[in-house]
């Protein structure tokens, strides 16, 4: 799937709006794979590794989401951030930001763990109930957090963390 959602900023050129402000557009590039239904954490998996640059998932922790509409079919995806060995930065807003411009109905969160180790550490569980609470006020479901490793992977709803 090579659908990934940018958020640009561009000067407004319309004749109605008369401002030196930057207008914020939504661009998503076109890739394979639209509209794929996700109705397993198997599914989500499969198509995590279709994004991830395989050759990094034992070197750079990364975190991508993959955002749904209410029929859990994809809008597109979008990556978070890029660590190093032990950890990297979740931004909740770039997230919840990304799912209202693309006026997604829901979430999937996906990390890799360079280790091996698939088991979520306290931090992963406690960023991931984090967006979950602040998402559900803006009726967005966070649907699930998979942890991929080079064979094998780990949903936090499947292991009913979340």
């Amino acid at each position: 799937m090579n659908v990934r959602i940018i958020i640009v900023p561009k000067q407004l050129t319309m004749k109605t709006y008369k401002s030196n402000l930057p207008q914020i557009t939504l661009k998503l590039k076109k890739g394979e794979e639209l509209n794929c239904k996700i109705k397993t954490s198997k599914d989500a998996a499969d198509l995590f590794r279709k994004i991830w640059d395989v050759d990094t998932l034992p070197i750079h922790e990364t975190m991508i989401c993959i955002f749904l509409n209410r029929q859990n079919n994809t809008i597109g995806w979008f990556k978070v951030s890029q660590g190093g060995l032990n950890g990297t930065i979740v931004d909740n807003r770039l997230i919840l930001a990304t799912a209202l411009n693309c006026l997604a109905s829901g979430i999937i969160m996906c990390h890799n763990h360079p280790s091996g180790n698939t088991n979520p550490s306290e931090a992963d569980i406690k960023v991931t109930k984090k967006l979950k609470e602040c998402a559900e006020m803006m009726d967005i479901s966070v649907l699930d957090h998979v942890i991929l490793t080079e064979d094998e992977y780990y949903s936090m709803v499947d292991n009913g963390v979340i």
